[in-house]
């Protein structure tokens, strides 16, 4: 039979301190309305219970379950982080088993098997028999291995598009430089014929005007024979 991943495996710890204990009447009434399914109503009872006793170990453990069912799963691991430091793992094996169980339940809720598997793996130095803590760490490897795999595969398909992109951009510098060296050679085409046209102009100008040059001093010739011709 195919296992369910054991992912909602939130156990509330039982309030057992003296009732001197200043944040018990708020755990005690959180952990009623817990039961009964009233998460924010049970997150709000914690906290007032963390605020008479911030060191209590049940007030941040018991808050980061209510946050959990209220599936805000990065405000539930900064919970159970607390209540983790609160302990002794070697003394209070128990407490660590869940808290770093639940834990990795949180950072598993948010993709981050990495860190999942760490707390998993804390969980299980403290009770190695939980079968239900190692068969999360094993779907949470599992499920690593595959981003992995699918990050690996998004970053060769984003070098392959930036490799396409930049040969994109060479060829357009390519084609650039070719109709700018186009336009260069053009450009020197229309001024070697302009420089031509012009020579013939002036070429042109100069026989023009020693054509009238010459017609001018013929013209003068023949005034100066006729005149000589009269006396």
């Amino acid at each position: 039979m195919k296992r369910v991943l054991v992912i909602l495996t939130l156990v509330l710890s039982p309030f057992t301190l003296l009732m001197a204990q200043k944040e018990a009447p708020d755990i005690r009434h959180g952990n009623r309305q817990y039961n009964k399914d009233n998460f924010e109503q049970a997150e709000v009872d914690y906290r007032r219970g963390m605020e008479k006793n911030n060191n209590s170990y049940e007030a941040h453990y018991n808050t980061g379950n209510a946050l959990f069912r209220q599936n805000k799963y990065p405000e539930a691991a900064e919970e159970f982080i607390k209540a983790a430091q609160l302990i002794d793992p070697k003394k209070d094996k128990q407490k660590a088993a869940k808290t770093y169980h639940n834990l990795g339940n949180s950072l598993f809720a948010q993709q981050q098997y990495d860190k999942a598997i760490t707390a998993y793996q804390q969980s299980l130095r403290a009770n190695p028999k939980d079968d239900d803590t190692r068969y999360n760490m094993v779907k949470a490897m599992q499920l690593l291995q595959q981003q992995q795999q699918q990050q690996q595969n998004q970053q060769n398909q984003d070098q392959q598009q930036q490799q396409q992109q930049q040969q994109e951009q060479q060829q357009d510098q390519q084609e650039q430089n070719q109709d700018q060296q186009q336009q260069e050679q053009q450009q020197q085409q229309d001024e070697q014929n302009m420089d031509k046209e012009t020579a013939e102009q002036i070429l042109h100008a100069l026989e023009q005007d020693e054509q009238e040059t010459q017609e001018k001093l013929q013209r003068q010739q023949g005034s100066k024979r006729r005149v000589e011709k009269e006396w």
